[in-house]
């Protein structure tokens, strides 16, 4: 069995299958110690007259305690072996549902590698010891009781005698349950760096391909393979030590029955009876044959306390690792009595905005005032790392910010529900994710009770409807995973129609068209300025050419506002965006040049 904070309530949840489970599982442990007894009264029939009658209903006894024993069995089972999955199940929904909640910045800091390991690796251990760790513990327990009992009430001589080395594996587990979950939690950790590796692998394998690195990464791997293998070679070393200790025990248990019983029996025959511990021992061969059948029996419960050492220890760390997962704090999250918002107009506010990454030390946004109003096309442009993404992600509240800096609709967007106020927003990433299933469902995502209309709507908004209609299964089409058999460009434009059929008051677009050829991009832009009337759209871009249609342009610089004015103005007011519109006229004049290249 296991306990910690985040098991305890589903032994009380459970409590049904486990004590049914326990309960049968009690009740073969009892019935089985009939048998010894069985086995000796049939020897002390065969030195007597040899009743083949009453050997017969023995027989017969034996008959119905195996069917007890079966039928016990099948019950313990189902009961404890499924209470077991139904905790990694619950377990695993709840750290599900941990993750949804977590901030981003929690993957920045763990890979997705490991945190699939605990999912996976760790919460598997987790259910093996709630099944086998609890039937172990209770049939060893419970067994080496009333067996220890029924060896006493025989012969408390030679159960004395026995007891001496059964000690030792009770020192032995405590001496080496602390090592060995030492030694499980290095080899937890070296199997998430190999699933790291492998999954970073896997998601890059075009790059790994194109550059022709498939040799150096396998030895890469190679190398990440056998620290793992060596971690695991350590741990099983010392359990394998542990495994033999025990089975040492038990032959020298075996060993000293045999001899001390030999010796008993040699000298009950002789009517030479040997007197130990203040009384004569009286043992018989129907005596020694029942004593040697409870040792029989007894060798489970011996085999099971170093099992249950060894997974104790191991399920110990891995609920350590979940334990530290589910532990971590949610710090994006609705504040208490959070206003929950129905309806936007779009109205965004930056007052004396500032934002700092957590654990970077320089300031990404500094003193940014800014007001948007409801209904603008507003374009963001500035360079490499000027804080252009940022400043639009915050408005998704991905991170906590300054209260009263920040308002939608005159909301102080620290008082806002996270939820309702991602509903009043759609967004194009930069990274154009797309799952795999079909464009549909990927169109789709954003609403509920999405047709192949919808999606057909939002392509043909985005300039995808054609490329859609030439693929053989058109809107059924699977993308692929991360949308691997589609284009950039394809991504980018499935990403704003999942974004448009949303239809949000506010529409966020990060630098969403920089993968589509100049036309693609002019009838995008046209269809924001028709379909979105009245409706606030940001426009993240790298190119002059996307936004110098827009109503307005906040030009960064460094984390600051160089200028937020109309592209006119902007022109006599802004050294940035002067310096990009002539690079962009330079290429366009390269572009055009001649054909031999000027020469």
């Amino acid at each position: 069995m296991l306990f910690g904070k985040y098991i305890n309530r589903y032994y009380l949840k459970y409590a049904p299958l486990f004590i049914i489970g326990i309960i049968a599982l009690i009740a073969v442990d009892f019935v089985q110690l009939f048998i010894p007894q069985y086995l000796g009264e049939v020897v002390d029939i065969l030195q007597n007259n040899g009743d083949t009658a009453k050997i017969g209903i023995l027989a017969l006894k034996v008959l119905a305690v195996a069917g007890i024993m079966f039928v016990g069995r099948f019950i313990w089972r189902i009961t404890l072996i499924n209470a077991g999955f139904k905790i990694e199940a619950d377990l695993r929904h709840q750290m599900f549902l941990k993750a949804e909640a977590l901030p981003r910045e929690y993957y920045h800091d763990n890979k997705v590698g490991s945190i699939m390991s605990w999912f996976t690796n760790d919460l598997e251990t987790i259910s093996e010891c709630m099944q086998w760790g609890t039937i172990m513990i209770f049939d060893a327990l419970f067994l080496s009781a009333i067996t220890l009992f029924n060896m006493f009430m025989l012969d408390k001589a030679m159960t004395l005698i026995c007891l001496i080395p059964i000690a030792l594996i009770v020192g032995w587990g405590a001496i080496t349950e602390k090592y060995m979950a030492i030694k499980w939690d290095q080899r937890q950790k070296a199997y998430d760096t190999l699933y790291d590796f492998a999954q970073e692998n896997f998601t890059g394998i075009r790059v790994i391909k194109a550059f022709i690195k498939e040799t150096k990464e396998i030895h890469a791997f190679a190398k990440v393979a056998k620290k793992n293998a060596d971690v695991n070679v350590s741990f099983a070393r010392i359990s394998v030590i542990f495994d033999v200790f025990i089975e040492v025990i038990i032959v020298l248990v075996f060993s000293i029955t045999m001899l001390f019983g030999g010796w008993f029996v040699y000298s009950f025959v002789r009517n030479e009876p040997i007197v130990l511990f203040g009384g004569a021992i009286e043992m018989t061969a129907a005596k020694l044959t029942t004593f040697i059948g409870y040792i029989d029996i007894l060798i489970w419960p011996m085999i099971a306390m170093g099992q249950i050492v060894s997974m104790h220890s191991r399920s110990r760390a891995s609920l350590k690792r979940v334990s530290a997962f589910l532990d971590t704090e949610i710090r994006v999250k609705s504040p208490e009595n959070a206003i929950k918002l129905d309806h936007i107009q779009g109205n965004i506010t930056y007052k004396n905005f500032n934002f700092q990454y957590p654990n970077y030390e320089a300031i990404n946004l500094k003193n940014i005032n800014l007001e948007i109003k409801a209904g603008e096309r507003i374009g963001i442009v500035g360079k490499i790392g000027g804080g252009k993404t940022t400043l639009v992600n915050l408005l998704l509240m991905l991170y906590n910010v300054e209260p009263g800096t920040l308002f939608i609709d005159g909301y102080d967007i620290m008082s806002l529900d996270i939820h309702s106020l991602r509903e009043q927003i759609a967004y194009v990433p930069q990274d154009n994710f797309l799952f795999s299933d079909s464009i549909e469902h990927n169109i789709n995502f954003g609403i509920e009770g999405g047709t192949e209309e919808t999606a057909k709507m939002g392509a043909v908004f985005a300039g995808i409807d054609e490329d859609v209609k030439g693929f053989k299964t058109g809107y059924q089409t699977v993308s692929g995973e991360r949308g691997v058999t589609l284009s950039g460009g394809q991504k980018q434009r499935i990403s704003i129609a999942r974004a448009y059929v949303k239809n949000a008051p506010i529409l966020i677009m990060d630098d969403s068209v920089s993968a589509v050829d100049t036309k693609t991009e002019e009838t995008i832009l046209r269809n924001i300025s028709e379909a979105r009337k009245g409706k606030t759209t940001l426009v993240v871009a790298s190119r002059v050419s996307t936004v110098q249609n827009l109503d307005k342009i906040i030009v960064l610089t460094d984390g600051e506002v160089e200028a937020f004015d109309t592209p006119t103005n902007l022109l006599k007011i802004s050294p940035t965006y002067q310096k990009m519109v002539t690079l962009q006229e330079l290429e366009k004049e390269v572009e055009g040049g001649k054909p031999d290249g000027g020469r």
